[in-house]
């Protein structure tokens, strides 16, 4: 057996209590890792869900951004050739072929911000007249507050697609001259 008398004991204890410190486990254990990943996991799960509604209405915003531009491009096309593209069906394509290839300034035409959705394009047979439309997600906000629906659509060349059901009760934004 040991036994220390006096000053002995006096340096040894600073260096065994540093030993001592220095064993000692320094940083985070699995399971308390795994706790904060869950709760960071639950955290964004509710944000995501919270935000789906935000996310259709500002999609549902740019489309009817892009409807305006798309009669702004119009405007430049009927100024310059006296009367507006006779697209048959609805044919977005063809429309976006006719205004860029046009001469006026405009370099390209905007799509549905969702894949697999297009807007919707139509003309009476002598362009004096047009229609643009586009299917919202949620036909229920501020935009439909003073909406109605255009008059007699039956005459345009659409009148077979989407466009020419401009209803609230169907989520369809048109726009005409």
């Amino acid at each position: 057996m040991l036994y220390w008398e006096g000053n002995d004991l006096k340096g040894r204890e600073s260096f065994l209590s540093k030993k001592m410190i220095k064993n000692k486990r320094e940083g985070f254990t699995l399971i308390e890792i795994l706790i904060v990943v869950a709760i960071i996991a639950i955290l964004a799960s509710v944000i995501l869900v919270g935000l789906g509604p935000t996310q259709s209405l500002g999609r549902d915003a740019r489309r009817l951004s892009d409807l305006h531009e798309v009669q702004n491009g119009l405007e430049l096309y009927y100024n310059k050739s006296g009367a507006y593209p006779v697209v048959a069906g609805g044919a977005w394509a063809t429309l976006t072929t006719d205004l860029t290839g046009a001469g006026i300034g405009v370099n390209s035409v905007p799509n549905d911000p969702t894949s697999g959705d297009t807007y919707q394009y139509g003309s009476d047979g002598g362009g004096t007249t047009y229609i643009v439309g586009a299917v919202l997600e949620n036909g229920t906000g501020g935009q439909w507050n003073n909406y109605s629906p255009p008059g007699n659509l039956g005459n345009l060349a659409s009148a077979d697609t989407d466009v020419g059901k401009c209803t609230v009760a169907t989520k369809n934004f048109c726009l005409t001259l």
